[in-house]
């Protein structure tokens, strides 16, 4: 089974980096990877070409639990190409077979745009079997892809495969199922399915699944089928909310589980200021999923309007109550139509 591996950097070059390391550490036969860079001002394909050319100091982990996971560094150089965003939506490209493919997309796109770009290259190619959507600031076990492609296949119907993440910094604690549960009538997504569980649990997984409205954008295996019949992630939304999107237009066409023994280690927000462990949202986090759940219940789910805004003048009183008056100002913003994130 042939995969390509689609990470989207944006300003975090270390971060992937790291997670560079891992995956070409992945135990699959058949992949590629996909980088994609969102025009970042942190000169970061300049650090990837010259860590691929072997010039470049490999990251260690700052998770000593995780060490093993990346180094020693792999081999160098690692052979690659490096297209224009027009060169690879055309897939155009003089040498298909390097181990990396670095896109740069021209502009800041968002996390579907980005993404977007290194699923029109794969496409394109008409190559593979499988698109593994990772994120950036993770790392993986040696087994994880093939561990998710079994898993995949050993289902009798079609399905969208997930898999268990962990938290970076405490590995030994669950961050998410595969994904969510998403409530139609209050917008909110849940925090992912099995949050904070420790790994020694004993852990109901069938149940879990169940459970999924959508699978993490972290970590989500497309078999090729799901593009050609669903087509590609929307790029109304530029964060969040894009896989419960996704997921809402499958209408069930495609089953939603998850690989208990796919093993990714997630650092979450690191990028984008996501609530984590240790830190609330950022401003930039609250202003996209605030404007993102009306954005996606005015599109799919109009009866649920009034439900919705009622939770979110909820979490208003609740942001007042907190004394959080940045983000009490930023909801009452998005309540009145502001659409675009205050500079």
């Amino acid at each position: 089974m042939n995969a390509y591996i689609v990470i989207l950097n944006w300003n975090g070059y270390l971060d992937t980096l790291e997670c560079l390391e891992s995956v070409f550490k992945l135990s699959h036969p058949n992949f590629q990877v996909i980088l994609c860079d969102n025009d970042s001002s942190d000169n970061s394909i300049a650090h990837f070409t010259r860590w691929a050319e072997g010039l470049h100091s490999s990251p260690i982990a700052e998770s000593s639990a995780l060490t093993s996971l990346v180094s020693p560094s792999i081999d160098k150089p690692i052979s690659y190409a490096l297209l224009e965003r027009d060169q690879a939506e055309r897939g155009n490209i003089s040498n298909p077979d390097v181990d990396l493919i670095m896109i740069k997309t021209g502009g800041n796109l968002g996390f579907a745009g980005g993404n977007n770009v290194g699923l029109r290259y794969a496409l394109k190619r008409d190559d593979f079997d499988y698109i593994w959507l990772l994120n950036n600031d993770t790392v993986v076990a040696p087994d994880c892809l093939s561990k998710m492609i079994t898993y995949s296949q050993s289902h009798s119907s079609k399905n969208l495969c997930g898999s268990v993440q962990y938290f970076y910094h405490a590995p030994e604690i669950i961050q998410a199922l595969g994904g969510c549960h998403y409530n139609k009538w209050s917008g909110i997504a849940s925090e992912t399915l099995g949050r904070g569980t420790s790994i020694h649990a004993e852990i109901n997984h069938a149940n879990f699944e169940k459970q999924l409205s959508y699978i993490h954008g972290a970590s989500w295996l497309l078999p090729k089928n799901f593009l050609t019949d669903i087509g590609l992630m929307s790029e109304d939304y530029f964060l969040y909310y894009e896989e419960i999107d996704w997921c809402i237009r499958n209408n069930d066409q495609y089953q939603l589980c998850y690989c208990p023994e796919a093993k990714v280690f997630h650092k979450e927000g690191a990028s984008i200021g996501s609530k984590n462990l240790t830190q609330e949202s950022s401003l930039f986090a609250d202003f996209y999923l605030f404007r993102n759940k009306l954005k996606v219940t005015r599109k799919f789910y109009p009866e649920a309007l009034l439900t919705v805004y009622l939770a979110t003048l909820l979490q208003l009183l609740n942001r007042i109550r907190r004394r959080q008056w940045n983000k009490a100002k930023l909801i009452i913003q998005i309540l009145f139509g502001k659409q675009t994130y205050p500079q």
